[in-house]
């Protein structure tokens, strides 16, 4: 996870003046088991790398499942069965969870040099802020502390970042909480941040936010901190094959 602060200046990583390729895996009852979704990114990414695909966004939501980023500790991990997979990974950050009513995006595109990953995790913050503003919600982010957040006692994080960089492409990326059940965070500690809870667009808006609804606003807001003209919808099919 990085550390809060300003978006420097200058331009972000992206596609520059074309359209960012967004691919819409699967949603709903076709929500992605997440090793699948974690091959795919693997594809897509070995395919940006070579430079066979322009910057890619895979969106999808997942069937439940606990991933877990290296810096994942033993006191962070559910105890007995959680009553979905847990799964390690090589992102960065501690353990989250992803499944039905969670936007889940994985933008697989090749940062500017010098490599500055911050930089891009703000990008990523500054994406869901954008979400989150146009369906009236005021958030924020916290010094030392990736994701975006909404304010209280204790502050609720809304949507979380965990990513890698090889190569100079990116892969996994942001989840945010729509109308999924918030009970599946508390079999573990969120992101390993203890004085904290969670929270979804649906419970602080008091008002059901789907996936569906929020899908469209996250790749506008995405190719917009990406510097794109706009977006360009493919199948997944589309991809080449490896």
């Amino acid at each position: 996870m990085g550390t809060a602060g300003e978006r420097p200046p200058g331009p972000g990583p992206g596609p520059g003046t074309g359209g960012l390729v967004v691919v819409h895996v699967g949603f709903g009852t076709a929500a992605v088991p997440y090793m699948d979704g974690w091959a795919l990114q693997k594809r897509t990414h070995a395919l940006r790398i070579a430079e066979e695909i322009p910057d890619t966004v895979l969106l999808m939501e997942h069937e439940p499942v606990y991933t877990a980023g290296k810096r994942t500790g033993a006191a962070d991990r559910p105890l007995g069965d959680p009553g979905a997979p847990v799964v390690d990974v090589d992102r960065g950050g501690k353990i989250t969870w992803h499944g039905p009513g969670q936007l889940t995006g994985y933008p697989i595109v090749r940062l500017p040099d010098p490599v500055d990953v911050v930089a891009y995790v703000r990008l990523l913050e500054e994406m869901m802020t954008g979400v989150c503003a146009e369906l009236g919600l005021d958030t924020h982010t916290v010094e030392g502390r990736s994701g975006l957040w909404v304010s209280g006692t204790p502050d609720r994080k809304i949507g979380s970042i965990g990513i890698r960089v090889s190569q100079g492409v990116t892969m996994h990326g942001f989840q945010l909480n729509c109308d999924n059940d918030m009970g599946w965070f508390d079999k573990i500690v969120p992101c390993g941040i203890r004085d904290a809870g969670s929270t979804s667009l649906s419970r602080e808006l008091g008002r059901t936010v789907t996936v569906a609804e929020v899908t469209p606003l996250a790749e506008q807001h995405l190719a917009r901190v990406l510097g794109a003209a706009g977006t360009v919808h493919r199948p997944v099919g589309s991809l080449p094959a490896r």
